[in-house]
């Protein structure tokens, strides 16, 4: 249930509708100031519209880049940042398109930086997709309004993402425009591979090659899992019944492998090297998807990366990922 609400004056604005539920839209028409936005670590308050935007935790920067505004400070890249200059590559090119030089990259390797966020002296913070805990959200919050996440850790998808750090900039309207945009080509790529609908898909988080005794997978709760159904993808019940409340990530014994028999693809962070020891393994092995070689294996490069979607990465790898995806629904049937 989404928990977001603004508080408005009726005289500035024209119309409102509150999203209710994930499948319904939020649409503002002539936001007016103080905005307040509730969400699982508390209740924000916006004075006054948000001159100088900074961001914490992964891909939350890409809203406000999306929508033409260069924030004061972002996380640096920690994963897929191939030339190690602390930006993925669709974040690099949309910096090149707005004619803007790098801004303030927060070493996150450790935790939030937060002197490092509040050298920055931000008009707002946008966290909502995040791992936030309560007492990062209470640190952060002396420095400027935060916005967080609305239910779990790690759980917001691109389209709440876009809600909800648009609408803590005060471009609500300009949010839900993106989110059209995007739903369009998203649309267009899938149209052109119809193997892939009504196929069941299951994110393997990561396996070892050296100990295949336990299967760690990602739940219906996670991102990249909700990202297969805007592909036309489904989830299987094996992986709908196991995944609990709040959790993004799960695991079984491998000795329970036959409960994953209505799996039709595999999608799998690796390497080849990963795919040989699975296809040996004589309990992995007799999973129908592996055994058919239906498998899409994703390394730390680009479209590794946008697996987890964002609103800049979705258009980056769009149509390379459901390449992937629909070879390996080919070898599915």
């Amino acid at each position: 249930m989404w928990r977001l609400m603004f508080a408005v004056s009726k005289a500035a604005v024209l119309c409102m509708w509150i999203a209710v539920s994930a499948g319904n839209a939020l649409a503002v028409e002539g936001t007016t100031y103080p905005i307040t936005i509730k969400h699982a670590l508390g209740t924000t308050v916006i004075a006054k519209k948000p001159e100088r935007i900074a961001t914490v935790a992964w891909a939350n920067h890409e809203v406000p880049l999306a929508l033409g505004v260069v924030p004061v400070g972002f996380a640096k890249a920690n994963f897929g940042d191939d030339d190690g200059d602390g930006l993925l590559p669709w974040v690099a090119q949309r910096l090149k398109e707005l004619h803007a030089n790098k801004p303030v990259l927060f070493d996150e390797g450790d935790g939030i930086d937060f002197e490092a966020v509040a050298a920055t002296r931000p008009d707002v913070i946008l966290a909502s997709y995040s791992g936030l805990s309560q007492a990062d959200y209470d640190t952060l919050s002396q420095i400027a309004p935060v916005v967080a996440y609305p239910e779990a850790v790690w759980s917001t998808d691109w389209r709440e993402m876009i809600r909800l750090n648009s609408a803590g900039m005060g471009m609500a309207a300009e949010g839900e425009a993106l989110i059209r945009k995007i739903e369009a080509e998203i649309a267009e790529t899938v149209s052109t591979h119809p193997e892939i609908r009504g196929r069941k898909a299951m994110f393997v988080t990561h396996l070892n090659p050296l100990d295949l005794s336990t299967i760690n997978f990602y739940t219906t709760n996670d991102t990249r899992v909700k990202f297969f159904k805007d592909l036309g993808l489904e989830s299987p019940k094996s992986v709908v019944d196991v995944s609990q409340p709040g959790k993004f990530s799960g695991s079984v014994s491998a000795e329970r492998i036959d409960m994953f028999d209505d799996v039709d693809l595999v999608v799998a962070y690796g390497n080849m090297k990963l795919v040989s020891a699975v296809t040996a393994n004589l309990l992995m092995s007799k999973m129908p998807a592996i055994e058919k070689g239906a498998l899409v294996i994703l390394g730390g490069n680009s479209v590794g990366t946008a697996a987890n979607p964002t609103p800049l990465s979705i258009s980056w790898v769009l149509k390379d990922y459901v390449a992937l995806l629909a070879e390996a629904a080919r070898k599915s049937k």
